[in-house]
């Protein structure tokens, strides 16, 4: 979150280089505390590199698979040690194929800080 600069009662948000750096961190510690994540990835403000304050870091999980209903799922991981707020979606590896297979535009949107996720014709991981 934003912090206050020390002699003054600005809020100062965190640059791009300090969140990818707590993301990168975030994402190692989840896949060791979660090994049914396949890749944690991000799009958005921060990867077009036109973020700004207020902007929050979109971030993209891809699990091997899982029994609750997607809107559930971002509640399961704790992305609270991240220096900006949080938009989390998390699907299935299953979903995700059908998502790319569907729209190309996903692949190159998404910078993929830690592992791949499957593509469309991978068999079941």
């Amino acid at each position: 979150m934003p912090v206050r600069s020390l002699r003054s009662s600005v809020l100062v948000w965190p640059d791009a280089r300090r969140v990818r750096a707590a993301l990168d961190e975030w994402a190692g510690q989840l896949r060791t505390r979660h090994p049914e994540v396949v890749a944690v990835g991000c799009f958005g403000s921060y990867v077009r590199g036109d973020w700004g304050v207020g902007s929050d870091l979109d971030v993209v999980l891809v699990v091997a698979h899982s029994d609750q209903p997607r809107v559930r799922r971002a509640a399961h991981f704790d992305a609270g040690q991240l220096p900006v707020p949080v938009d989390l979606l998390v699907y299935t590896a299953a979903e995700w194929r059908e998502l790319v297979a569907q729209s190309d535009r996903l692949t190159r949107e998404v910078d993929w800080v830690a592992g791949l996720p499957p593509l469309p014709g991978a068999p079941n991981q």
